[in-house]
């Protein structure tokens, strides 16, 4: 072997090192959506969420969504807060954490698309800073149960699609009745290699307990 190609691997194999230390510090670092398990069944997970504080905007492409929320978090409230990022993503000005993960879900409306942040548990109806532009909201979800199917790698509509059909399949044949139309959950930040990312498409149902 020689010397250029040795030092390509070598290169090659820290480059792809250091990415994968960068996909485990940005997972382990963001805070997550608390939840209780509640059963599993045909590589579904159903559990229930507590009361929540979303940060939501509506936008013609993700982009454009995911830019909103992120000020927002960065500082465009009435605070200046910065809000850390919390998992599902689900920084810093007085700083709001983001929380993971990020739901986006189309609208019916074309490609337009509805996503959502998750704010920190320390946010409540009365605590969240309110948003500066008119384009994003705050609301409060109630306390819900839901179903949820997890799957890696990237998630382009077509995989989404798919896993939304396994889901909808599994809860049909469990008698599970869904409520809505399923939406995606994406934990990650875009630098975290794909076989690392942590994705679910999820659906609220009727709570049978």
């Amino acid at each position: 072997m020689g010397k250029l190609t040795r030092a390509a691997l070598v290169g090659g194999g820290a480059v792809l090192a250091g990415w994968i230390a960068w996909g485990l510090y940005a997972t382990r670092s963001a805070e997550s959506v608390p939840f209780e398990r509640v059963r599993t069944l045909d590589g579904v997970e159903v559990r229930r969420y507590p009361q929540l504080v979303l940060a939501e905007t509506t936008a013609s492409d993700q982009i454009t969504a995911f830019r909103r929320l992120f000020r927002y978090i960065s500082g465009a409230n009435e605070g200046e807060t910065s809000i850390s990022m919390t998992a599902p993503v689900e920084t810093q000005g007085a700083s709001v954490s983001m929380t993971a993960p990020v739901r986006t879900e189309p609208t019916g409306d074309g490609d337009a698309v509805r996503m959502v942040f998750y704010l920190p548990a320390e946010y409540g109806p009365d605590t969240a800073p309110e948003p500066t532009a008119s384009t994003v909201t705050l609301t409060t979800e109630p306390e819900r149960t839901v179903a949820v199917k997890p799957f890696s790698w990237y998630a382009p509509r077509w995989r989404v699609a798919r896993q939304e059909r396994a889901l909808l399949a599994a809860l049909d044949r469990a008698g599970i009745d869904p409520v809505g139309d399923p939406s995606l959950l994406r934990y990650n930040d875009p630098w975290t290699p794909p076989f690392m990312r942590r994705n679910e498409v999820a659906v609220a149902v009727e709570d049978d307990e």
